[in-house]
């Protein structure tokens, strides 16, 4: 399974991207996705993550700013991000919500700065 995440950009404090995370085969519908992020210097986090039944968690950090969903159809899962924030600055990847992960994919960077 190759997955492709897009939508990152440069964006100042308070924006908001839209990323998108494309998979090359239908996952979504019978796997837990997630949204992970990896600062420079930091671990790689779990940001969000949704269910093959829908129920959806989100980490402390970005709770009513983010918003994952996905699109079986499209073998697609989306991650709004509004208010952003210089911590928000990452380099964003999607995968299973858990190991056994698929390949890594290149990831898209986001950073927040005036």
């Amino acid at each position: 399974v190759q997955l492709q995440a897009s939508g990152g950009g440069l964006v100042q404090p308070g924006g908001s991207l839209r990323l998108s995370c494309a998979a090359s085969e239908n996952v979504f519908s019978n796997n837990v996705m997630g949204w992970y992020r990896q600062a420079p210097g930091k671990q790689r986090e779990l940001v969000a993550r949704i269910s093959s039944t829908g129920s959806i968690y989100y980490t402390d950090s970005v709770k009513g700013r983010f918003t994952l969903s996905r699109d079986n159809a499209k073998n697609t899962v989306y991650l709004q991000m509004n208010s952003l924030k210089p911590d928000d600055t990452a380099v964003y990847y999607c995968n299973k919500g858990g190991p056994p992960f698929f390949s890594w994919g290149p990831g898209t960077l986001v950073t927040v700065s005036s």
